[in-house]
């Protein structure tokens, strides 16, 4: 009797044991699954990012040779944070999505102790007047890009948890706001109100694809929109920053001046361009040029057809990664799918409305074609993330 029982428990365990390291095998096969999807935001990120680096050879000279005695200064960290970052998505790439989720109460916690580190006088640097930098030695590190993606991964897990569900606000939608609430207020102390504003965009944009009904999100969304435009008004800076973007000739020196330069540099370049390095806004004319204001420059030195190159790959990679959301093999890959969707493309959207004026602006990078290591590495990161998520689609 005794035998019997112990053959019938074996037989279970091994029954057990055959069908994890199926689904295991079956898994690892999928990951290295070349998709249709998977190959449009590939080729759509690595156009991305080469442009980037292309411009980013153009446009970081001037400011190279005004705090160095090099012209390439500038363009060679942009070149290592390149590299950094091609490996870090390769990295994204090849691990399984799935691993990222037991982690991401680590994370979460690991991005607020980042963002509070900015504030301690050893650690933080100061640009402009915003505390938002880490210093270690020659490297300066943004903690609010990785806090974005640590968001992502944690608002994921935890509305993709099969003991929580989506109707029972308190376990779903209360915590999901606070934590976002936390890192919006983490935020505003450097200030940063742009990033506070996509780290909203994001969390509801990944509420409403986990089944958030309509009238809280709508109440949510008033709410915030009315925070923001309370913050603008207390604010005399950012006041008169609004005033300069609905008529930036009522103050064409002060707060008028970057729209009307970058507006310029647009429309000198035409339809074509005036050639790749041959455009003159970069060379003091507008503020920035090399961060936010990249896409002007693209659009003088490569026309119109140039910044429609780049706003069609945009386009690709914010079609194809909500499709992958939509496909996705599971609750937890479709919330980080359209988490990291919304935040490349919404991110795009309002640095380029800010450029040709269609939004204020607020201070964001142009993802994966902005200088600047912080961005340019977790950016990719998070592609690679999304990547993987599409080499594993139904």
């Amino acid at each position: 009797m005794n035998s019997i029982t112990v053959s019938k428990s074996t037989v279970s365990r091994s029954t057990v044991s055959s069908k994890t390291k199926g689904v295991k095998a079956k898994r690892r096969h999928r990951i290295g699954q070349r998709t249709g999807l998977f190959m449009l935001l590939f080729f759509s990120t690595a156009a991305l990012v080469l442009i980037g680096v292309v411009m980013g050879l153009s446009v970081t000279a001037a400011p190279s040779l005004s705090n160095t005695d090099s012209a390439w200064s500038l363009f060679i960290r942009h070149a290592v944070w390149f590299c950094v970052g091609t490996v870090v998505l390769i990295v994204m790439l090849r691990i399984d999505y799935h691993l990222w989720k037991p982690l991401a109460p680590t994370l979460i916690v690991l991005s607020f102790v980042s963002l509070a580190a900015t504030m301690v006088p050893v650690l933080g640097s100061s640009v402009n007047g915003a505390q938002r930098w880490i210093s270690f030695g020659p490297i300066t590190w943004q903690p609010s890009e990785t806090a974005k993606l640590a968001l992502v991964i944690f608002i994921a897990d935890l509305l993709s948890r099969s003991n929580r569900s989506i109707t029972n606000h308190q376990l779903t939608l209360r915590p999901a706001l606070v934590v976002t609430l936390a890192m919006i207020c983490m935020f505003m102390m450097q200030p940063h109100l742009g990033g506070s504003m996509m780290v909203a965009a994001i969390v509801i944009i990944m509420l409403w694809f986990a089944g958030v009904k309509f009238t809280p999100l709508l109440a949510v969304c008033l709410a915030g929109i009315g925070s923001v435009l309370m913050i603008i008004w207390l604010s005399p800076w950012r006041r008169a920053r609004l005033f300069a973007f609905l008529n930036p000739w009522e103050d064409p020196s002060g707060n008028g001046y970057q729209p009307l330069q970058s507006l310029h540099a647009l429309a000198s370049g035409g339809l074509d361009g005036v050639g790749l390095g041959e455009g003159r806004s970069k060379w003091g004319f507008l503020p920035f040029a090399h961060t936010d204001f990249i896409f002007a420059v693209i659009g003088e030195e490569l026309g119109l057809l140039g910044t429609l190159f780049v706003v069609m790959l945009f386009t690709l990679v914010g079609v194809g990664g909500f499709i992958v959301a939509i496909r996705a093999s599971d609750r937890f890959g479709m919330l980080l799918a359209a988490g990291i969707t919304a935040w490349v493309s919404v991110q795009a959207v309002i640095n380029i409305g800010a450029v040709v004026a269609v939004f204020p602006v607020v201070g964001i990078t142009l993802p994966l074609l902005s200088f600047g290591g912080s961005s340019l590495v977790t950016t990719m990161a998070a592609m690679g993330l999304l990547m993987n998520i599409a080499r594993q689609v139904k």
